[in-house]
């Protein structure tokens, strides 16, 4: 993976040589002659797909490149942390669940800026899922089998086997969500939500239920984290298996953080409802650990029940901001379906016994 390009400040500036040199560890020999913006899609950090023309042996027709976004980077460094995703992927270790392939990982410590250039998703027909357009049962189900083989992967003291991740930190608490204005998304909740919910004060929701549900991750055994797993950042093959992407937020913590946020928000509540304790049977077979590491069926169903803290409070403040940080259809949908299994699920009990 070539390491030490400079990182473009726009998009116009990356050349047919720049994008040849990105391209040369997984591609070599290929010489690029054209470069083209063909989507921009800029958000809390720049995004854009380019299109590609080659001189005698053709690489990939397009990539996607990703960088940081000046206007936002205060942001990133807050709740996601600048370099997670181009460390993770500069350290070539295996993640062995689906996932887009990384050509170039480029860091710039001194100007706070990083690029990725990676596979286009759409070369290989893949389908980008939001709440909109929930996962099925099985679909959801591939997706906790991957999840598993990634924590089962770096569980415990696997992950201290690893010096490239090193840098990995603890999934902690942030600040800046106390400010959400949370009756404007218990309202759009309407009033057949959970009592329990709309009686949260926003001081309620982050300090006896995000934080304490978040500061319990760094205890017991540790495990690499994607951090995100929530459905928009999920995408379908072949219409069966599930692939992660946007690994910005990956972090060091327990298995429950990812497990309930994926599943949770992936179905929609009834399915949720019908299927969950077997996808939680199904994740404890995949992480395929010897049995004094292996954590009890209990175990895993009380850090799930604990872990709808996550999502609830994450996607009902996204809900309170209108538009300002996702569709309010999405936002809506995720904090529903969080909110459905804050009272299916007891959370509030099982925080209380984590305590």
């Amino acid at each position: 993976m070539t390491r030490d390009l400079p990182i473009p400040a726009d998009w116009a500036e990356i050349t047919p040589e720049w994008m040849t040199a990105a391209l040369a560890a997984d591609f070599p020999g290929v010489r690029v002659t054209a470069v083209h913006v063909t989507l921009r899609d800029d958000g809390t950090n720049r995004r854009a797909r380019l299109g590609l023309e080659y001189a005698g042996t053709p690489g990939p027709r397009s990539v996607f490149v990703k960088a940081a976004d000046p206007a936002h980077k205060e942001l990133i460094k807050l709740t996601s942390g600048m370099f997670h995703e181009p460390r993770l992927f500069r350290s070539g270790l295996p993640l062995p669940v689906e996932h887009p392939a990384v050509h170039t990982a480029l860091i710039d410590e001194e100007r706070e800026d990083f690029l990725l250039v990676m596979e286009d998703l759409a070369e290989r027909g893949a389908d980008p899922r939001d709440a909109t357009r929930p996962l099925t049962v099985d679909q959801a189900a591939d997706g906790v089998r991957a999840l598993a083989r990634l924590h089962g992967t770096y569980w415990g003291a696997r992950l201290e086997q690893h010096p490239e991740l090193a840098w990995l930190e603890p999934f902690v608490p942030w600040d800046g969500m106390e400010i959400a204005p949370l009756p404007a998304a218990l309202d759009r909740l309407g009033p057949d939500a959970p009592p329990a919910v709309l009686e949260l004060t926003i001081g309620a929701l982050i300090d006896d239920i995000w934080k304490p549900y978040i500061a319990s991750l760094t205890t017991g055994p540790q495990t690499l984290l994607h951090g995100d797993a929530h459905i928009g950042n999920t995408y379908l093959l072949d219409n069966a298996r599930v692939g992660f992407l946007d690994w910005q937020v990956t972090r060091r913590g327990s298995w429950s953080l990812d497990l309930g946020y994926f599943l949770q928000g992936a179905l929609t509540v009834e399915d949720r409802r019908r299927a969950e304790t077997d996808l939680l049977a199904e994740y404890r077979a995949a992480l395929e650990l010897p049995a004094a590491e292996l954590p009890s069926a209990a175990e895993i169903r009380d850090g799930y029940r604990a872990s709808v803290a996550h999502g609830l409070t994450l996607w009902l403040c996204t809900a309170s901001a209108g538009e300002l940080w996702q569709r309010p259809d999405i936002a809506l949908a995720l904090a529903e379906r969080y909110a459905a299994a804050y009272a299916d699920l007891d959370t509030a009990g099982a925080l209380a016994a984590h305590r």
